[in-house]
């Protein structure tokens, strides 16, 4: 893979992705195809556009700079045609209000110094950096330089992964990671891929692997209204978690709609238009369902 992979988000002060004040980077690149996902962006290993229709004024500069007509204008609208997109960029050149390049290429120096501004946060805070994405793990190497940099500067470590990888590249950055949040989407392999286009053996496998290491992990579990969100996926989480050693805590992430205009503004179809936000109501009663099956903590994230 390219030593700089694409970057499309670094977030500071970020509270989500593990213990105290974070910065979270998110690398583009993911083998699972989640139809909740609510990065579709994370997905293409590439930089991308996103087009944002209500802000468009028909102007017809990018129309005029696209070589793969990729903007048309038809009877005075304009229209993108992402499956034509080369990803030149050319358009985000000329057009500063529609059109929104996503990704660039970022070296792990970047990464780090980024990093580096907000020690004093981590320090009170217990933080540090996460490495998220996609799925970072695409990138093994670039993302051992970067766990291994972070750890030079005394920074806690974490990275989220979906575990659909080769046992080597978890292996490969083990020793300079605190913490893995390690995403348990749908127990029956099944239904696994077909909500997320891989089965889920490989995952549960190099979870146990990572288990018998002694690392800390926490399980990430989107919860998907009429997906999983039933008692026999809440009893094998549990008896997934039961039986290992070192899972401190399950997150559950219940469904948003965070991503709906984002699957617009590329372009794409989003399968679950129709489903809304479960109420905190809801969410309530699963955390109660999964806690009669084990004693580890669970909390929302």
């Amino acid at each position: 893979m390219n030593k700089n992979p694409v970057i499309f988000n670094i977030q500071r002060f970020s509270v989500n992705d593990g213990p105290g004040i974070r910065t979270t980077v998110f690398l583009k690149g993911c083998p699972l195809n989640c139809i909740w996902c609510h990065n579709p962006e994370s997905q293409n290993l590439l930089p991308q556009i996103m087009y944002k229709e209500e802000k468009c004024t028909s102007c017809g500069k990018c129309v005029s700079v696209c070589k793969a007509n990729a903007h048309i204008i038809n009877q005075n609208k304009h229209l993108f045609l992402p499956e034509n997109c080369t990803n030149c960029m050319e358009c985000t050149k000329v057009c500063f209000l529609a059109i929104e390049g996503v990704g660039n290429n970022t070296s792990s120096d970047e990464i780090i110094n980024q990093a580096l501004k907000d020690v004093e946060y981590y320090k009170n805070s217990g933080g540090g950096l996460t490495l998220s994405g996609g799925e970072p793990l695409i990138h093994p190497d670039f993302c051992l330089e970067i766990l291994k940099s972070a750890k030079q500067n005394q920074l806690h470590t974490a990275i989220e992964t979906c575990g659909y990888t080769d046992w080597s590249n978890i292996l490969k950055i083990s020793d300079y990671c605190d913490l893995f949040l390690y995403d348990v989407k749908l127990t029956d392999t099944n239904l696994h891929k077909k909500y997320t286009g891989v089965p889920n053996e490989l995952i549960l496998e190099n979870l146990k692997k990572l288990d018998a290491l002694g690392k800390k992990i926490i399980l990430r579990c989107p919860i998907i209204p009429s997906i999983n969100d039933t008692k026999e996926h809440f009893s094998k989480i549990a008896e997934i978690a039961n039986s290992l050693k070192n899972v401190t805590e399950i997150n559950l992430l219940p469904y948003h709609s965070f991503g709906k205009t984002k699957y617009k503004n590329l372009g794409k179809e989003y399968s679950l238009e129709s489903l809304d936000n479960p109420p905190k109501e809801q969410t309530a009663q699963w955390m109660k369902k999964l806690k009669e099956y084990t004693s580890i903590e669970v909390c929302e994230a």
